[in-house]
């Protein structure tokens, strides 16, 4: 869902803390027989120094209502596979963990076909600005030749928001950030994930652990729109810090996709620029972990006449 323990902003925190109220709301809404949707916790981010420990002190004593709490460098797991890389100790999180992205989109779908909402199978190319009476404010013209009248618009494509708003003199840039991700099998043991995090982060990588042989590992962090085979296997060998039975892995499934991180600014981008005309983007590393906040911000932006659209 995100990692908490990245250094951010104080409206990224306020935001956080209000996507943990909401997310056990939207999970009972989403939640389906053919697409549970399921938090798994707890997070477990281990430190990398003396001072990243102490910082994360300094955190428990600050946030003591998030349900954090320090975890010692002697901490061992019941299945016999060690932590990788635990010289100091570090953060858990008990509110944390993670959230199948696929099965939210599917169900986020459903929800959709449920509430009747038009969905248009295709991309805009560009915005204009149209008269100032109510449910006229703004055009959009679609690949397919189409072209709307809408009151307002919410622009929430990641990378794809800077060119439409650069079309009406917004200047508010993005860069890509690359980032790979793998599925590994492990070698046949008698092992499993028993006294696991739901999520452990080791030197700023995600391992999710998924059946008794296999666990996710991602992502790398590259400035670029080309994925850099080498980091994929430096990030596979954890950056020299990985355990034989992670080393001895196999590749599985591999993917990867661009993050749109916001340039001389925080993230993400909320912003209102002018009547019907509203900014979700660019959250980085966050957007599941803050999406139920973003979604009540803009509704509190835009008027839905006392309808309820969730």
């Amino acid at each position: 869902m995100g990692n908490i323990f990245n250094r951010t902003n104080g409206r990224a925190w306020k935001l956080r803390q209000r996507s943990m109220k909401l997310w056990p709301e939207w999970t009972k809404k989403l939640n389906t027989k053919t697409n549970p949707i399921q938090i798994k916790t707890p997070l477990i981010k281990l430190a990398n120094s003396e001072d990243e420990l102490a910082r994360m002190k300094l955190l428990v004593k600050q946030k003591e209502n998030l349900g954090l709490k320090i975890v010692t460098k002697d901490l061992h797991t019941l299945s016999k596979r060690e932590w990788p890389f635990n010289h100091y100790g570090g953060l858990l999180s008990k509110n944390d963990g993670f959230l199948n992205p696929i099965t939210l989109q599917k169900s986020l779908k459903e929800l959709l076909n449920k509430k009747e909402v038009q969905q248009i199978p295709e991309s805009v190319i560009s915005i204009e600005r149209r008269s100032s009476q109510p449910g006229q404010r703004w055009g959009i013209h679609l690949t397919d030749g189409s072209f709307h009248k809408l009151d307002s618009i919410i622009i929430c494509c990641s990378l794809g928001a800077e060119s439409l708003l650069k079309q009406l003199d917004y200047y508010i840039k993005q860069e890509p950030i690359l980032g790979q991700a793998m599925e590994l099998e492990l070698k046949s043991d008698s092992y499993d994930w028993s006294n696991w995090p739901a999520v452990l982060i080791s030197n700023g990588i995600n391992l999710i652990p998924r059946s008794n042989n296999r666990l996710w590992l991602g992502a790398t962090l590259e400035p670029s729109l080309k994925p850099n085979n080498d980091l994929l296997q430096e990030l596979k060998n954890l950056k020299g810090n990985a355990p034989c039975w992670l080393l001895d892995s196999k590749i599985i499934n591999q993917w990867y996709g661009l993050r749109g991180r916001p340039v001389n600014r925080p993230a993400p981008i909320l912003e209102k620029l002018e009547p019907g005309l509203i900014v979700a983007a660019g959250h980085y590393r966050n957007g599941i972990l803050l999406a139920p906040a973003t979604a009540e911000w803009i509704g509190n932006k835009i008027n839905f006449n006392g309808k309820e659209y969730f």
